[in-house]
């Protein structure tokens, strides 16, 4: 054990410890770890927590880019290599023996077990990063939706005579106060209740927009649209471009949860195998999410047509029934307070294990101290969870109020975490796990697949980037207003 941790330190990107198995007990797992709860189902809820995020919102205008034909096919395409190469990764929760080989308890554990060197730190810096943006990009999301909320209320109540400017920058405050008391649940396992909670919300804001297109079409009686998107002239060849690029990463962002699938797996039980249980968690998740986004971003273009708006809920493509957008819009923030801590959990883990790693001997990081909220229970506080949790909601919050581009930043996490985090890295793993031979038919579908998603990667990035540029010309710092 002394070596183990000897190892340990030394390891940038670690944040599995090994523990002295209790094979065969009541209370523990075979590696010694309490026994895991986790159902097929609570891994779905897990997922549609992550995945059914601010993303849904900006379909309908992804397909307005995108039009008819590739609008819907994009999406379909992305839902298979999610749910293919989540298979891929969810078989790499194990080295070797898929029933009892040695767990791997985060994506980076996988990475160092399947492939090693240089990939490893690679996989980590990628992940990470990707984890703190999304991080940026939900406090961005939950404070439109807050402005939304008071925005339709001021409408309602001026008969639409003010035009209701404010500003954004206390709403992302509010949001990371929340988030700082949050943040401080120890880990993923006392996630589930929110996960549950987020879920619900989800569906709650996607069905709002759903039927409120549904009955925009049926009013007006009219499909919108066309077969190849927004037309040239509505914006310039060039915009056409980069549009259309953009949207392919916005439709990436709404897919991507691989980066915490790994961990999400870490809380399923056994028997049956994990890798079982994780791809029936998949279908279930990708099957539902799927089916919602066709939903919410057909009817979102088919009733708006060109002018769908970036946020469907809040580019005030909808004025009334205005209280069942305040439903909507408060859902979404619930759901995003949520997903915000499903998505942090990783990062706030790996920070903690490789700080109790380097100083073992330091009370201010391994110290627990015990709380008592009532006769039975007690509230564990960590002064370094603590300080650590709150510095980094702090910063992303104020890298919000910096950049407050809600789909070019969504377009980016997309398009810089989808190719390396969900393809990338699994068909590699997959390939050495299984040991595929070199141009082997396997071999090289699966290195054409992960190809097409590289190009698809580049474009959508290169969209987002020039989206950004545009915004920032006439964009002033903590000055934001709607």
């Amino acid at each position: 054990m002394g070596d183990a941790k000897n190892q340990l330190s030394h390891r940038a990107f670690d944040v599995s410890l090994d523990v002295p198995g209790q094979v065969g007990s009541k209370c523990y797992d075979d590696d010694g770890r309490l026994k895991r709860t986790g159902t097929a189902w609570t891994a779905s809820a897990h997922i549609i927590t992550a995945v059914i995020g601010s993303g849904v919102l900006s379909l309908a205008w992804a397909t307005a880019q995108l039009g008819w034909v590739a609008g819907p096919s994009v999406m379909l395409l992305f839902s298979f290599v999610t749910y293919y190469t989540s298979t891929l990764l969810s078989a790499c929760y194990r080295t070797g023996d898929p029933v009892t080989g040695k767990r791997n308890y985060t994506y980076t554990d996988a990475v160092r077990s399947n492939l090693g060197g240089v990939q490893v730190k690679l996989c980590g810096l990628v992940q990470y990063l990707n984890l703190f943006g999304v991080a940026i990009g939900y406090t961005i999301a939950s404070s439109i939706s807050m402005m939304a909320i008071k925005r339709s209320n001021c409408f309602h109540s001026s008969g639409g005579n003010d035009p209701c400017h404010m500003s954004s920058n206390p709403y992302m405050i509010a949001f990371g106060i929340s988030e700082i008391f949050l943040s401080q649940i120890p880990d993923f396992d006392q996630l589930w209740w929110l996960s549950l909670v987020a879920a619900v919300m989800s569906f709650t804001y996607s069905t709002i927009g759903l039927g409120l297109g549904v009955a925009k079409v049926a009013t007006s009686g009219k499909i919108m649209g066309s077969m190849t998107g927004i037309s040239v002239g509505a914006v310039t060849q060039t915009q056409k471009i980069w549009r259309s690029f953009q949207a392919l990463g916005d439709i990436a962002f709404a897919y991507s949860y691989s980066i915490i699938l790994i961990e999400i797996q870490d809380t399923v039980r056994s028997p049956p195998a994990e890798s079982k249980t994780m791809k029936k968690a998949t279908l279930i998740s990708v099957a539902v999410t799927t089916f919602f986004y066709m939903l919410c971003g057909c009817f979102g273009y088919a009733s708006f047509g060109d002018l769908s708006p970036g946020n469907l809920l809040t580019g005030f493509g909808f004025y009334n029934p205005f209280w069942l957008l305040d439903i909507a819009n408060a859902a979404i923030v619930i759901h995003l307070i949520g997903a915000y801590q499903v998505y942090c959990q990783p990062l706030f883990a790996f920070v903690e294990k490789t700080a109790a790693e380097m100083y073992p001997d330091s009370k201010f990081i391994t110290k627990e101290i015990k709380i008592p909220i009532s006769s039975t229970k007690s509230l564990n506080l960590n002064l370094f969870r603590l300080v650590w949790r709150t510095i980094f909601v702090i910063i992303t919050t104020v890298i919000s109020m910096l950049l407050p581009f809600f789909n070019d930043v969504v377009g980016l996490l997309g398009a810089l975490g989808f190719w390396p985090l969900t393809v990338y890295f699994p068909v590699e793993m997959y390939i050495a796990q299984k040991r595929i031979p070199k141009w082997s038919t396997r071999w090289l579908c699966l290195q054409i697949l992960s190809l097409a998603c590289l190009i698809i990667t580049i474009a959508a990035a290169a969209g987002s980037i020039a989206g950004v540029i545009l915004d920032l010309k006439t964009y002033k710092p903590f000055k934001t207003d709607y």
